[in-house]
């Protein structure tokens, strides 16, 4: 009874999180063109959006992640909490940090590790949810970059569509529409990272822990997103009011239509690369440059892998202990972060030598 009242509070911890790193990137567009310049309003209107969207549509992206990665008859209490701790301290960290960080990776990677150990995946189910965490980003990125070369075109024939006079009151409410249906679309895909597990192993029914869930998911966004609406509307690119319409519409549609196949989709690469459409579309490729993005792209690599060593090495400390594996995990780990550190050391003492020298 305790293990389960544990899972439930991390489920919980994990949904807060969620609502800081998926939906509040979701008002970024629209915070970041100044449609709407008050941080507390954005987060309540996505608190709103994302408690609707997981209530009404939330169900099916729950099934796939309660029981289409791996058997549920594995999900005994203690795995889910070893599957939600993994998931949320990699999402936590990334959090503190400001970086908006996908948490269908990460929920996914820590499902996956669980499944490694115990041998037992469904591979075919989840080589098709990690295409289309490539599939959809690209198509994101495509259509804002269309897009954003119409809006660039329409902007300079007609300049008041970029919020001048009479037009900045009605674009500003379209671009903050739009805002509100990626995060209806958020709540639709990202609550179920938290109680589809919870479901899968029969801890609570699935309109129960879409409710609960949906409840600490605006909860989070409102307490705890300031960070990443900030990365997401202000450090990667300065957007109109009908660019940031375009990314906001496009990211919720398309987060929408994956939804309803039961498809968790990372919500926060989906809204990134739709700004990074209309940005190219523009300034041109060097707009990809920009360190932010950089950051952001190594987080996404490193988020669902980070995630699922995590969730092994738990199952093989608590649930099925095993000495040996337990060795390999810390070794690599040792062995990454030191040839990390040596090569930061190879740096310095190459940038002394020049500098020594009188270098170039």
């Amino acid at each position: 009874m305790i293990l389960t009242y544990i899972a439930i509070a991390v489920a919980l911890f994990f949904a807060m999180n969620i609502g800081a790193s998926g939906t509040a990137a979701s008002m970024g567009a629209a915070y970041g063109a100044g449609a709407i310049n008050n941080k507390r309003l954005a987060m309540l209107l996505v608190s709103f959006s994302a408690f609707l969207g997981a209530v009404l549509g939330g169900g099916e992206v729950v099934k796939t992640i309660g029981n289409g990665i791996i058997p549920s008859d594995i999900l005994s209490v203690n795995i889910v909490v070893i599957i939600l701790s993994g998931a949320t301290l990699t999402l936590f960290l990334a959090n503190m940090l400001g970086i908006p960080l996908s948490t269908s990776e990460v929920t996914v990677g820590s499902i996956v590790g669980v499944g490694i150990a115990f041998q037992s995946l469904y591979t075919e189910k989840l080589l098709v949810i990690v295409s289309f965490w490539i599939i959809v980003p690209i198509v994101s990125f495509g259509v804002t970059f269309v897009l954003g070369k119409l809006i660039d075109y329409a902007e300079n024939r007609w300049p008041q569509l970029k919020g001048r006079g009479k037009w900045a009151k009605w674009l500003s409410l379209l671009l903050v529409l739009g805002g509100c249906l990626e995060a209806f679309s958020a709540g639709m895909n990202n609550v179920a990272n938290a109680v589809g597990p919870l479901v899968g192993a029969d801890i609570l029914s699935q309109q129960k822990g879409l409710w609960i869930g949906a409840l600490f998911v605006s909860l989070g966004a409102v307490t705890l997103g300031g960070k990443v609406l900030e990365t997401n509307g202000k450090k990667i690119t300065q957007l109109s009011l009908l660019q940031g319409s375009a990314v906001s519409f496009t990211g919720g549609v398309l987060v929408i239509a994956a939804s309803l196949f039961g498809l968790p989709i990372p919500l926060t690469q989906v809204t990134t690369c739709g700004i990074l459409g209309v940005g190219a579309a523009k300034d041109g490729a060097s707009m990809l440059q920009k360190s932010v993005i950089k950051q952001i792209m190594m987080v996404w690599i490193i988020s669902p892998l980070s995630s699922l060593v995590v969730s092994y090495f738990l199952i093989n400390l608590f649930a099925e202990p095993n000495t040996y594996n337990l060795f390999i995990i810390v070794s690599t780990l040792i062995a990454a972060l030191g040839s990390i550190k040596l090569s930061q050391i190879v740096r310095q003492e190459k940038r002394a030598t020049y500098d020594e020298g009188g270098g170039i």
